[in-house]
């Protein structure tokens, strides 16, 4: 049993949106994404796995197969392997999503940027 506190994850940086991995083990990895107001992850697509994101706190803008969908704290959003998703704090303050990742495709999706 592991037991970790969220927001000790919570770093953010003004140049770039953060990645601070919690877990990583069984093909599994969890990390908490942090964006700035303004800043943007870039559409991509995780093969060969499921993706689920919580919003924690913040305001943004999700972007999957060219649809937008907003979000505010407390939402979740489900994505597959194969929809491309993007992503933007389109709000005012601060904003963390908790993501999980199941059957990681390979170790880059598993460091922090």
């Amino acid at each position: 049993m592991e037991k970790q506190s969220l927001q000790t994850y919570k770093e953010y940086s003004d140049e770039k949106f953060t990645k601070r991995i919690i877990y990583n083990k069984g093909g599994s990895t969890v990390f908490i994404l942090n964006f700035m107001p303004g800043q943007q992850l870039p559409e991509h697509t995780h093969p060969g796995t499921e993706v689920y994101l919580l919003v924690l706190d913040g305001d943004g803008t999700f972007i999957i197969d060219g649809k937008e969908i907003a979000v505010t704290a407390n939402d979740v959003v489900h994505c597959g392997s194969d929809e491309k998703m993007a992503f933007k704090n389109s709000g005012t303050s601060p904003l963390s999503l908790y993501v999980a990742l199941n059957k990681i495709p390979n170790e880059n999706y598993a460091k922090d940027i």
